[in-house]
């Protein structure tokens, strides 16, 4: 019987090519949208889930509790020795200091390499490595960074410095400082884990590098130190948290006592907050997974649209085989075998369109992920199922339920094959999800241009941005001479950081003698005098500070005014202490308000002061008419200078352009998965234009014969759809204001949702469908009317 069923089947859907080939597509778009994001969505919550004790496994940060509530990713050097000595929830607490961007030397002989490396080094105390499960394939793993100047480094590391040779010994040394010995090599990381450091040196030789005067200090946090813990069994985070309390109280005074707080998060949750740094955020994943449900109910709905209007071909079909005796229940389970073996071709070109997408999705993401086959089969098995019932079950009901005289003599009605009225609520559903993507889009499109072009305050462009690995004042003195002599060069300042930038240090103020520090912190950019002319910022009351070794003078700009409740020419003269009071000077002036991050956030209080124990980089305004020569002297310079260091460069509009990296990702699935549901709804609409053209091609005869020209007969097609897709849209607006309000809420400067973002939608719908819709009507329209009234 089931071979039966199966060879009956087959042998209709190679007779009605059409119909199987765009059914095919349909349900094959789909699941290959359902399988990309069922991928995507596994391989990011796998993120560090595969140590041992993750449940137990905790990160430090810290809040500031200033008039709102702040966090960052990092806590002050000593937290974990003062956690680990003082209090006594946790089996292992270690300290792990991030440094990124750092120059690798290897010698050997005469022969001297240099490695720029990315995601840098890091200092870890040795008990990192019982907390976090990185396994370890050569060394000791009980004295693992046990000693000073020790390194343990990965496979792709060891290859990538020693080639062939067995790394234990070798020596490297870390930004020409300190000199690292290697005792042990790590297993490749796995891609999911939040962790990317390869390279990790002996925590005890941060004093030799240079980190000393962070050691005992609580009043900073340097946004690469962190702490990990692995809490006691019985201890839960909240005990934890509640018990570091005592730190505060023992290590702060004054208002620090009410600002600072340490919280514990889950190793697991690292991964979806971005607030600390996380990559990913379950808003989006959720939003992800609804996209891929509502595409694969999409190329359900389309099925059915189908099937049903290829009902009717199949009428006398149906009504042979009642009058010979098949059962209804027999007719029933062969629709149910047709649509079975076109879901197992559609999984079959739904794992290569998958396969195909993957690699992009990886380049999109910067990822590498792959398909977990035990996940991934179960998940196409139940996807399979699914979609044979919902999709199958309908139309082969319709077929079962045929009258044999009324099927044998093409009586059949509308109501025959089900209702109309459900093909257009399916349309609708196919359209409706449809605008909601296409109104998305618009609004992540028009978000990001307003984020990338907007006024932010200052100069981003032509401006590029070197390290400066060294702060020695006399070679930086010759290298800025040397550098303005360069003719492209316009201008050129030493900073600690930009103006926007993802490095922010904050710090509490005391505000003209006050007895008490100001409820707020403040965000402070380092720089030299010439830092307001390089970046074009704008003075509105009072002078910039003067170049010298012994001035102490600070610019502020106007939200700091604001948060004073004083207007900008009040505060030129006033004195101010930062850094715990340990750094006085006076106000000189005031510039108007530029965006230090993204727009997600709001304008920080910001102080501009100078620092003359030195800066981290050197940012050049330069002539962009001849860039390549410019550059190229550039590095001439730079490399005679520091001979030792590895040179490298960055222009600040592209760094400024990787703050909005995620919403650019968004923005290109969402592009992708809008497009793939217009594919599927105009393969829906042909669907139901096909239906109509069925049902009405005695209708279209009788009009053709009476004198109808094809524009009406097009408008007989075209009323019906036009009103369906205007009900979509009216459904759609709302759904996808709602959503997209919500999206807008995490930018602190944003656009408004203006009326043209759905005009733009709905009009974009319906060129699209009138298109599709065109296509089939004209052909019933061109139709002999003879043929359609033979019949009769």
């Amino acid at each position: 019987m089931i071979k039966n069923y199966i060879k009956i089947a087959w042998r209709n859907l190679v007779r009605n090519k059409a119909y199987a080939s765009i059914s095919v597509i349909g349900l094959a778009l789909g699941m290959a949208c359902g399988i990309l994001i069922f991928t995507l969505i596994t391989y990011h919550l796998s993120f560090d889930t595969f140590h041992q004790n993750k449940d137990r496994i905790y990160r430090f940060y810290t809040e500031f509790h200033d008039e709102d509530v702040s966090r960052v990713g990092a806590v002050p050097q000593p937290l974990a020795k003062g956690y680990r000595t003082d209090l006594a929830y946790s089996e292992k607490t270690a300290r792990v200091i991030d440094f990124n961007q750092t120059l690798i030397t290897i010698t050997k002989g005469n022969d001297v390499k240099k490695f720029g490396e990315d995601n840098g080094v890091s200092f870890a105390e040795p008990d990192y490595f019982s907390i976090l499960n990185f396994p370890l394939l050569k060394g000791d793993s009980k004295t693992i960074l046990a000693h000073p100047n020790e390194a343990v480094i990965t496979e792709k590391i060891a290859h990538k410095y020693f080639g062939n040779d067995n790394p234990i010994g070798k020596v490297f040394r870390l930004d020409n400082k300190v000199n690292f010995t290697v005792t042990g090599v790590l297993k490749n990381l796995p891609n999911n884990t939040d962790r990317r450091s390869e390279i990790y040196v002996s925590y005890s030789s941060m004093d030799e590098y240079g980190g000393k005067d962070r050691e005992n200090n609580w009043g900073g946090v340097y946004s690469g130190s962190q702490a990990y813990t692995l809490l006691k069994k019985g201890i839960t985070r909240e005990q934890a948290e509640k018990g570091m309390l005592q730190l505060v109280k023992k290590n702060y005074t004054g208002r620090d006592l009410q600002v600072w707080r340490f919280k514990l998060q889950p190793i697991a949750e690292m991964h979806f907050d971005r607030e600390l740094g996380g990559y990913a955020d379950k808003k989006y994943l959720w939003a992800l997974f609804f996209i891929g449900l509502f595409l694969i109910i999409t190329a359900c709905v389309n099925f059915v649209n189908l099937a049903t209007a290829q009902a009717l071909n199949r009428s006398k079909e149906v009504g042979v085989r009642k009058v010979l005796g098949s059962l209804p229940v027999q007719l029933f389970w062969q629709f149910i075998a047709e649509t079975a073996i076109i879901s197992f071709i559609a999984v079959g070109v739904a794992l290569g369109l998958a396969e195909l997408a993957l690699n992009p999705l990886n380049n999109l993401f910067h990822s590498q992920m792959a398909f977990n086959w035990p996940q991934l089969t179960l998940f196409i098995v139940l996807i399979a199922i699914a979609v044979v019932f919902l999709s199958g079950s309908y139309p082969g009901l319709v077929l079962a339920r045929f009258q044999p005289i009324q099927a044998l003599k093409s009586k059949l009605t509308q109501r025959d094959v089900g209702g109309f009225s459900l093909r257009r609520v399916l349309v609708v559903t196919q359209f409706t999800i449809s605008q909601v993507l296409i109104i998305g889009t618009i609004i992540v499109v028009s978000q990001l241009h307003y984020s990338q072009n907007a006024d932010l305050g200052f100069n981003k462009k032509a401006i590029v941005v070197l390290p400066l690995p060294q702060n020695d004042n006399m070679k930086m003195s010759t290298m800025r001479n040397r550098f303005n002599e360069i003719k492209g060069v316009e201008n050129v300042t030493y900073c600690y950081n930009p103006p926007a930038s993802r490095s922010n240090s904050n710090t509490g103020i005391q505000f003209n003698n006050r007895p008490e520090d100001e409820h707020w912190s403040i965000n402070t950019k380092q720089a030299d005098e010439n830092y307001l002319s390089t970046f074009g910022l704008k003075l509105v009351a009072g002078r910039n500070y003067f170049k010298g070794d012994s001035v102490k003078e600070f610019l502020v700009n106007e939200t700091f005014v604001k948060k004073l409740s004083m207007k900008p020419q009040d505060v030129i003269g006033k004195t101010m202490a930062v850094n715990g009071r340990s750094y006085k000077g006076t106000i000189v002036g005031v510039v108007k308000d530029f965006y230090n991050y993204s727009f997600h956030t709001e304008i920080a209080p910001i102080c501009i002061m100078p620092n003359y124990q030195g800066y981290y980089s050197i940012a050049v305004k330069m002539d962009m008419r001849n860039s390549k020569e410019t550059l190229a002297a550039l590095d001439k310079i730079w490399n005679q200078t520091f001979p030792e260091e590895l040179y490298s460069y960055q222009f600040l509009d592209d760094s400024i352009a990787r703050f909005y990296e995620m919403d650019n990702i968004l923005l290109n699935l969402i592009e992708a998965f809008a497009g793939i549901a217009i594919i599927i709804g105009c393969l829906g609409l042909y669907g139901l234009v096909s239906f109509m053209a069925v049902r009405k091609t005695k209708e279209i005869g009788v009009r053709k014969v009476l004198g109808a020209n094809i524009s009406s007969i097009l408008w007989l097609f075209g009323k019906e759809f036009s009103i369906l897709l205007l009900i979509a849209f009216v459904i759609a607006a709302p759904l996808a204001w709602w959503a997209m309000h919500n999206y807008l809420k995490d930018f602190q400067y944003r656009i408004s949702i203006g009326p043209e973002i759905f005009v733009m939608s709905i009009l974009s719908t319906f060129v699209i469908a009138w298109i599709t819709v065109g296509y089939r009507a004209t052909a019933a329209a061109l139709a002999n009317p003879v043929k359609s009234l033979r019949s009769e």
